[in-house]
């Protein structure tokens, strides 16, 4: 027995099969997930055609409720408020789609309600079910995602992507990057420096990540580079999963500056000469800055050959004002000499 465990063909067959096994459970989830949402859908549609039919109003919401309660004891999901979600997913969705739309369908019920407190427009629904699906979002990201605002800031960041890669490559990467970051995870005081940034946000990598979205992985910081007997560092370094590509990401405290651009140039050949394998897709550079003026970043752009663009991204600042009241580490520590 112990020879059959320690054999790799053994391990191989058993990696598979485990794959198997977990690819079947997510199949089942999601096809349970679906036929509860268009069990939903059909009880909506059931009371929206009462109600407009025969003009009951919400009288028989509550008497359906009280009725599939007493019908089926013990089974959660009937309640009244339960019953008046389901006939908004229908009247929501509806107007649009005869059946469940394939997205919504993916998502947990949860998700659905969510979305239906919280947005009003149906293709911006759409939008972030497509999300969800696509990255994995619980209903805390979500909620969190729409407060702010993902749907007015993916797909937005300036780049020359549309005029140095290939379709579909250019427009999946256009997707990908957003503008702005909100980075309301890190504290920053007006006179932060690129530095105290890329510590904070390495030190909250995995929020970083989430708001970067799917795909990114971080390979380090301050990644040394040597060229031509000089050495050089790129701030921050990922490969993307999907996008299959190396990305170099340039922090910059204040506005940019068209300057930038040549920097960032220089920087995306030397990875391709350097750390692209065979299969992997172009470099890519985003230069995520404080402010920028659009026109700049377009001007800047427009002869360059290599892929790159300009994002800002919004921090929690500390007030001079505030910052000047804070403890100083010598009087912290005198304080707790104290103590």
């Amino acid at each position: 027995m112990n020879e059959i465990v320690a054999h790799g063909d053994y391990r191989q067959a058993l990696e598979t099969v485990k794959q198997r096994i977990q690819a079947a459970q997510v199949r089942a989830v999601l096809a349970v997930n679906a036929e509860l949402l268009a069990l939903y859908w059909d009880v909506g549609r059931t009371l929206t055609s009462l109600q407009q039919e025969r003009g009951w109003g919400a009288a028989v919401v509550e008497q359906m409720a009280k009725d599939l309660q007493s019908a089926y004891p013990g089974m959660a999901g009937f309640s009244r408020t339960s019953l008046f979600a389901m006939r908004q997913f229908y009247v929501f969705f509806g107007a649009q789609h005869e059946f469940v739309p394939q997205a919504v369908g993916q998502i947990p019920w949860g998700h659905v309600r969510t979305l239906l407190a919280k947005i009003k427009d149906v293709d911006v629904a759409l939008l972030y079910a497509r999300a969800c699906v696509e990255n994995g979002w619980s209903r805390v990201v979500l909620e969190r995602q729409i407060e702010q605002q993902f749907h007015l800031r993916a797909g937005k960041s300036v780049g020359n992507f549309a005029t140095t890669l290939p379709m579909p490559q250019s427009e999946l990467v256009q997707q990908t990057l957003k503008d702005p970051y909100v980075f309301d995870f890190l504290t920053l005081g007006p006179q932060a420096l690129e530095r105290d940034i890329e510590n904070q946000l390495v030190g909250q990598i995995t929020r970083f990540l989430l708001e970067l979205g799917k795909g990114f992985a971080y390979l380090g910081r301050q990644v040394p580079m040597s060229i031509n007997g000089k050495d050089y560092f790129l701030d921050l370094l990922f490969y993307h999963t999907r996008l299959k590509c190396h990305i170099v990401v340039e922090l910059k405290a204040g506005e940019f500056k068209p300057e930038y651009i040549g920097k960032l140039n220089f920087y995306l050949s030397a990875v391709d000469d350097l750390l692209r394998s065979e299969g992997d897709q172009p470099t890519i550079g985003l230069i995520l800055c404080k402010t920028k003026d659009k026109l700049d970043v377009e001007y800047a752009l427009r002869d360059i050959q290599k892929p790159m663009g300009v994002s800002s991204f919004i921090t929690k600042d500390i007030p001079l004002d505030v910052q000047a009241q804070l403890p100083t580490v010598a009087e912290i520590e005198e304080e707790l000499k104290l103590a």
